[in-house]
């Protein structure tokens, strides 16, 4: 009984410690991983009305890159109509690249007169039910995301000029593909979405960010907005933040009851700050 009660104190440091490395080998790691746990949250789920049936008949077409990892990339690409180096790489909301962000993509394009890339992080996967975008969204892996990521930099090409924009799981995404462009960023959009906590990464950004809460979202809070602000003052990064008295997803391009005020409100503030820092 004692050699039982002697080993079981020797192996116990061993099997705390395996614990503890297993337990953090499963741990989200990532700032968009963490993102993903709110969809174990059943009112994050159902704060995405579903979107009503839609079809874009506008310009664009379908394309395919390589991306990092040697495999085929998806896009929505809408060209400008005179040659010019700046491009808006859209990240689509957790329904996927459906033609509401079709829509989207056209719109900027117009308004701003830039090349448009509506990325496609779920590789070709559009969902129009909650338990269809929960699943999708689950399936996300940062390594193939940033594959698809660094592979649409290289299709535009090192002269690229490069703005992100995303909305709730895109607006995470957006500021990664800004972090990820190094000196091609020229200026990062998000909408809601997971901020970057790493105040490490967050200092290799290499454009202005701008922002757009609501204060009555809790994905992310207004506290999690608030640290947001002190990380990119910490990281010395230019972010501004526009709050809005609106729950989440009230901007998706896909949301049949979207705050119309403050998606307005938003849109004008995101040519602003395109066109600001356009040569």
């Amino acid at each position: 009984m004692k050699k039982i009660a002697f080993l079981s104190m020797l192996l116990l440091p061993f099997l705390s410690s395996k614990a503890q490395m297993n337990m953090s080998c499963c741990m989200p790691t990532t700032a968009t991983e963490k993102y993903a746990l709110n969809l174990n949250d059943k009112n994050f789920v159902s704060a995405h009305a579903e979107p009503l049936p839609y079809t874009y008949t506008g310009a664009g077409a379908d394309i395919s890159y390589k991306a990092a990892d040697g495999t085929d990339a998806h896009a929505w690409e809408i060209k400008a109509a005179k040659p010019t180096p700046y491009y808006i790489f859209v990240i689509h909301e957790w329904w996927g690249l459906n033609d509401y962000i079709k829509k989207q993509s056209e719109q900027l394009a117009n308004d701003l007169g830039v090349n448009v890339i509506a990325l496609d992080l779920y590789d070709k996967q559009v969902a129009s039910t909650r338990e269809d975008a929960t699943k999708y969204m689950q399936s996300v892996k940062t390594e193939r995301a940033m594959a698809i990521i660094k592979g649409a930099y290289n299709y535009v090409g090192s002269s690229a000029k490069v703005f992100t924009i995303g909305w709730c799981f895109g607006g995470g995404w957006s500021l990664q593909t800004s972090i990820e462009g190094g000196k091609q960023a020229v200026g990062c959009m998000m909408y809601y979405g997971q901020p970057e906590k790493d105040v490490n990464r967050l200092k290799t950004i290499n454009c202005d960010i701008v922002g757009f809460f609501g204060n009555l979202d809790q994905w992310p809070s207004p506290a999690v907005v608030d640290q947001f602000v002190k990380d990119a003052a910490a990281a010395g990064v230019k972010l501004s933040v526009n709050r809005y008295e609106a729950n989440h997803a009230f901007a998706n391009p896909s949301n049949p009851n979207h705050n119309q005020a403050a998606t307005d409100d938003a849109y004008a503030k995101v040519l602003a700050f395109v066109k600001a820092r356009m040569n």
